[in-house]
C-alpha cells in the first residue's frame, strides 16, 4: 500500500548530510537522469490515504462484523507488522490477508485518481530538456497498472519499475542495487525524489546526488517535514534553470 508516513508510522531513519538542507535547485547541467517515485510526487496520495484509512477499514468493518473502531483496532497492528516489507505494498497480500477485493476497490474509488499540482508539467519540461526519466515506485504492478489506466502516467516516463520486480522494497539497499544494474544510471548524475523519509534516507545511502523531499503528497492531509532534505511543494519547482 502507499499511505502517508502518518498513518503508516514509517521510521524516521539514521542521521543526515545538511548538505541536503541548504543545496539550491538542481544543477541541470550535471544531471542526466531523473528518478522519481509515483504516489506523493507525481501523483495525489490522497487516493490511496482515501483507499486504505477510510475505504479498507469501512469493508473489512462489514465483512467482519465489527465497529469501525473495532476494525481500526484490528488492522493498525497487522498494518505496523508489514511496513517496509514487500507486502506492506502487495494488494494480493493485503486482498488474501483480509478477505476483500483490493484491486475491485482501487477501481470503485478512480474518481480520487489524480496528479499533483506541476507534476505533468515538470514531466514534460525534463524529457524536453533531453534528460532520461526512470519511475522508480513500491506500488505493486496492478496498484500501478490502475493508476495507469486512470493517468497514462506511464506514457511520460521512459523507463519504470515496481520494486515487486527487484523483490525489495525502495527502503531496502537490495533495490538500489538492482534498479541501477537493470537501468544503467549513475547515482552521481542522478536525480531523485519522494515523499517518504525512509526512502529518501536509502536513496542518498545509494549515492544519488540530488535528493528531494516532497512535502505535499497528498492534497487533502498536511505537509511533511522533511527537515533532513531539500524540501519541494511540487516537482515543478526542479525546473527552475533546466533551460
Amino acid at each position: 500500500m502507499e499511505v502517508d508516513p502518518g498513518f503508516a508510522g514509517i521510521g524516521h531513519g539514521r542521521g543526515y548530510d545538511t548538505r541536503l538542507m541548504t543545496d539550491p535547485r538542481p544543477d541541470w547541467t550535471a544531471i542526466d537522469t531523473v528518478c522519481l517515485d509515483l504516489d506523493g510526487t507525481l501523483l495525489d496520495l490522497s487516493y490511496d490515504n482515501y483507499i486504505w484509512t477510510k475505504l479498507v477499514p469501512q469493508r473489512y468493518a462489514a465483512r467482519k462484523s465489527l465497529s469501525l473502531e473495532a476494525a481500526y483496532a484490528d488492522l493498525a497492528p497487522r498494518f505496523k507488522a508489514r511496513e517496509g516489507t514487500l507486502e506492506w505494498y502487495c494488494i494480493d497480500f493485503w486482498s488474501q490477508e483480509l478477505g476483500l477485493d483490493i484491486v475491485a476497490l482501487h477501481h470503485e474509488a478512480r474518481a480520487r485518481v489524480g496528479w499533483l499540482p506541476g507534476a505533468q508539467r515538470f514531466l514534460q519540461q525534463v524529457r524536453a530538456a533531453g534528460k532520461r526519466l526512470i519511475l522508480l515506485t513500491n506500488s505493486h504492478p496492478k496498484t500501478l497498472a490502475i493508476k495507469h489506466e486512470y493517468t497514462r502516467v506511464v506514457d511520460y516516463l521512459d523507463e519504470a519499475a515496481s520494486s515487486a520486480e527487484f523483490a525489495a522494497p525502495k527502503e531496502n539497499p537490495l533495490f538500489w542495487e538492482r534498479a541501477q544494474a537493470r537501468f544503467g544510471f549513475d547515482p552521481a548524475r542522478s536525480l531523485f525524489a519522494d515523499d517518504s523519509r525512509t526512502v529518501l534516507h536509502a536513496a542518498h545511502a545509494a549515492g544519488m546526488a540530488w535528493v528531494y523531499g516532497v512535502c505535499r503528497p497528498d492534497s487533502d492531509g498536511t505537509a511533511h517535514a522533511h527537515e533532513e532534505f531539500q524540501r519541494i511543494d511540487s516537482v515543478l519547482e526542479l525546473t527552475a534553470g533546466i533551460g
